[in-house]
């Protein structure tokens, strides 16, 4: 669960940092694509079944992803009743559920028409494209230590 929250909080901050605008958006998905598309080297009709279950997972993600930040951006952790917060919690791990079987009927869609090998290159791909894009942001923000 840590590390989905880091995880979380290194997405926000980097594509907050990249993605100021929706020209910037489209900017980065188009990074993004151009790096997975290398990374997997798909023939042609491996990417045109994988880039539609790419995109809806994506989208399904990212929706889950918005009514979760939603559900808890006016929420003040100094105000919540005991009960209040027991919901909060549930429905924390719920998300955190819907998110788990969001993945595994994700993979499973991929496995249907990818080989594992390819699977498991997607996942790399997008670590390091992640990865990538953290550098960019320290160097953009030159490199200043972190406060705590």
């Amino acid at each position: 669960m840590k590390k989905h929250i880091i995880t979380l909080l290194f997405l926000w901050i980097a594509f907050g940092a990249f993605a100021q605008n929706d020209n910037q958006r489209e900017k980065l998905k188009a990074l993004k694509i151009a790096h997975i598309t290398e990374q997997l080297d798909l023939t042609k009709k491996e990417a045109q079944v994988f880039w539609p279950i790419y995109n809806a997972h994506e989208e399904k993600l990212n929706t889950l992803r918005k009514e979760s930040f939603d559900k808890r951006k006016e929420i003040n952790v100094d105000e919540l009743s005991e009960d209040e917060a027991k919901k909060m919690l549930l429905n924390m791990l719920n998300t955190e559920k819907q998110k788990q079987e969001l993945e595994s009927k994700y993979v499973n869609d991929l496995l249907a028409v990818l080989p594992a090998t390819k699977v498991i290159s997607l996942f790399k791909a997008e670590r390091s494209f992640k990865r990538k894009m953290i550098e960019e942001f320290r160097g953009r923000r030159g490199d200043r230590p972190r406060r705590e």
